[in-house]
């Protein structure tokens, strides 16, 4: 019986500055991504923020996750001229991700965009975004949800006919929210593939590629079937 094969999967880090933790700066990721990666038949692997090693990072690979965070994608990078109060930058984070996506994008590599993640995706592929809902969205739901992340905060419908629907096998799905940006606009062959009541996009797809995905929930926390779907479906795709 031949051995069995596990796709390695890269996962982008958090990064903070010294404190709590520990007296230097460190990195950070959530056991449940792992979780998620390894319950899904990959390897996973975290991804140290060297923007120079960014080729033979993805060399190694077979998919890449695009992990969030409590920041924002600088909005120099979407054309924007103005930069709201609220925004939190982590620029090497950033310009680690973007080298990983856009090196990714280039190969036809698996990419998974979680949340910020979705959101670096959307931006990596052309589009734009809102920086801060309240501002551009009359009566938002609360999209930075008051209870804890493992609940839904509300639902998305999820637009027939693409990836996602397919994955999902349903058209509507409680997700958990973390968030205060979004994306506000996507270029010509990219797809929303989910949208919240308030009419938030919440993810997005290229279904030209291989599997090019971004939603803006958590699903590692597997608050529905359709969020483990999700990650089987990675997985699966960076297998081949």
């Amino acid at each position: 019986m031949p051995a069995m094969t596990f796709p390695i999967i890269g996962m982008t880090l958090d990064s903070e500055e010294p404190g709590g933790y520990a007296t230097f700066p460190w990195y950070a990721l959530r056991q449940n991504y792992c979780d998620a990666v390894a319950g899904a038949g990959g390897l996973p692997l975290a991804l140290p923020h060297h923007p120079e090693l960014a080729e033979a990072y993805l060399d190694r690979l077979d998919g890449l996750i695009v992990t969030g965070g409590a920041f924002d994608v600088d909005p120099a990078l979407f054309g924007a001229t103005t930069r709201h109060d609220t925004v939190k930058l982590k620029t090497r984070r950033t310009e680690f991700e973007l080298a990983m996506v856009h090196g990714a994008l280039q190969r036809d590599l698996p990419i998974l965009g979680i949340c910020g993640g979705e959101q670096l995706l959307a931006v990596a592929l052309g589009g734009t975004l809102i920086q801060h809902i309240p501002d551009e969205i009359a009566a938002p739901l609360a999209h930075e949800q008051p209870n804890p992340r493992d609940r839904a905060s509300h639902e998305v419908t999820i637009v027939a006919g693409t990836r996602l629907s397919l994955i999902a096998g349903c058209a509507r799905i409680p997700v958990n929210s973390a968030h205060h940006q979004a994306v506000k606009g996507v270029p010509s062959g990219i797809i929303v593939n989910a949208l919240a009541a308030d009419g938030v996009i919440e993810g997005i797809e290229d279904p030209g590629r291989r599997f090019c995905l971004g939603v803006q929930w958590h699903p590692e926390f597997a608050i529905n079937p359709a969020d483990t779907a999700l990650f089987h479906a990675f997985t699966e795709a960076a297998r081949r």
